[in-house]
């Protein structure tokens, strides 16, 4: 199977418009030293809430395909540990480290 080639127009090709005339104003530095204003780069409620719908439309999905729960349990499972994983190198662990030091303080604790 082939393809007809695509027609070229006969002039010359316009000028582009899309080039900045001039360079963009550097974001303001956050007072007090901390991070920036906005969610940017941050694991938030929403963020949370699209991937619980994920998973559980993905085990919905694998179960209504036929496919055994203990398998379903563990692939979503290794799915969880990846996210894991990757949300804590991309946080540097520290942050997830504290959580989970506190929580087991408080589960210790009887809290």
């Amino acid at each position: 199977m082939s393809l007809p080639p695509l027609p070229h127009p006969a002039g010359p090709a316009p000028v582009c418009t899309c080039a900045p005339s001039a360079p963009e104003a550097p974001a303001p530095e956050p007072t007090g030293g901390g991070e920036p204003d906005g969610a940017a780069g941050r694991f938030g409620p929403t963020h949370a809430l699209i991937l619980l719908i994920a998973v559980l439309g993905l085990g919905c999905g694998l179960f209504l395909a036929g496919t055994e729960l203990g398998t379903v349990f563990a692939l979503l499972g290794g799915c969880g540990a990846i996210g894991a994983a990757t949300l804590t190198a991309a946080g540097g662990g520290r942050r997830l480290m504290s959580i989970l030091v506190e929580a087991a303080v408080r589960s210790g604790a009887g809290k």
